[in-house]
């Protein structure tokens, strides 16, 4: 069986399309894919520097090389940033292979820590924290702050994340779930502000990404999260990709359902942006989320 696009032998076929595709195809699909979105969404213009977010997973890395790739043919500048959140045995293996890959492809890199920013580290927070909160839900708020800040110091005017479709679907069901309908406002591709967070592979279905990474010989961290079952996230993951394998395209399907509920909550909910009194950083309270959750520990501090 030869490839939808060339002569070579099919070595993927897309379910929810019935595209087949062979490994130098489907490499191409995802690269343009992505620059598709990006230029849909005008996620990064002329002159900008981009501070690209990764982990050492494979969505963050296959986005390193896909942006890398594009930089060097369009008007763009990127620099890599990758946060340590001080978990022993997890973030190390992390560390070194993203550090080993942005020296490979050339990329500038910088590690930026919880401990330098919050005075904690992510398993100190936890010691501190209240049994109702998952370490998931803290992980997530100061990490945010974390890249932010590393952005600035990079003096960077947008943030790229790995973010995939999947987890696009994920976070939508769990902002569903949990009653915060006003996140869910801003979970749409549409970026604005000083500082933009963008995701290329918001469009991009996970096991794809994983192919992807695979076939290009991309490294990532086998080590899992030891804290990763905590939260929903898991259950949710395997509930959409059980329907996935009922019913190719329903994730796809979902997706366009997340973007138009996204957008009638971003119109009819749009808060007025201020500053936080403690550390100046916008939000649209007068104490962010990330002063919440750090005097909130340490006030539990004995």
């Amino acid at each position: 069986m030869t490839c939808d696009r060339c002569e070579n032998i099919v070595a993927y076929t897309r379910r929810y399309s019935g595209e087949k595709l062979c490994l130098q195809c489907f490499s191409k699909s995802i690269a343009r894919k992505t620059a598709k979105t990006i230029s849909r969404y005008n996620m990064i213009k002329r002159n900008e520097l981009v501070a690209v977010a990764v982990s050492g997973g494979k969505d963050s890395l296959a986005l390193l090389k896909v942006i890398d790739e594009m930089a060097s043919v369009h008007s763009f500048r990127i620099k890599a940033v990758t946060i340590d959140e001080g978990i022993p045995g997890y973030r190390d293996e992390a560390l070194g292979i993203v550090e080993e890959f942005c020296s490979k492809l050339g990329v500038e890199h910088g590690v930026y820590s919880y401990k330098d920013l919050f005075e904690m580290t992510l398993d100190e927070a936890l010691d501190l924290r209240e049994n109702k909160t998952s370490s998931c839900s803290i992980c997530g708020t100061l990490r945010r702050r974390a890249i932010d800040h590393a952005a600035r110091d990079i003096g960077a005017d947008v943030i790229a994340t790995g973010h995939n479709l999947d987890d696009v679907l994920q976070t939508f069901l769990i902002n569903m779930l949990s009653g915060d309908t006003a996140k869910i406002g801003w979970m749409s591709p549409d970026t604005t502000g000083t500082l933009r967070r963008i995701k290329p592979f918001c469009e991009i279905y996970e096991s794809e990404l994983v192919y992807y990474a695979f076939i290009n010989d991309i490294p990532f961290q086998s080590e899992p999260c030891p804290h990763m079952n905590e939260g929903i996230r898991t259950e949710i993951r395997e509930f959409l990709n059980s329907l996935e394998g009922r019913h190719s395209g329903v994730k796809n399907s979902l997706y366009q359902s997340v973007l138009r509920v996204s957008q009638a909550v971003k119109s009819s909910s749009i808060k007025q942006k201020t500053r936080c009194k403690r550390c100046g950083n916008e939000c649209t309270s007068s104490v962010c989320s990330v002063c919440s959750v750090i005097s909130g520990l340490k006030g539990n501090q004995t």
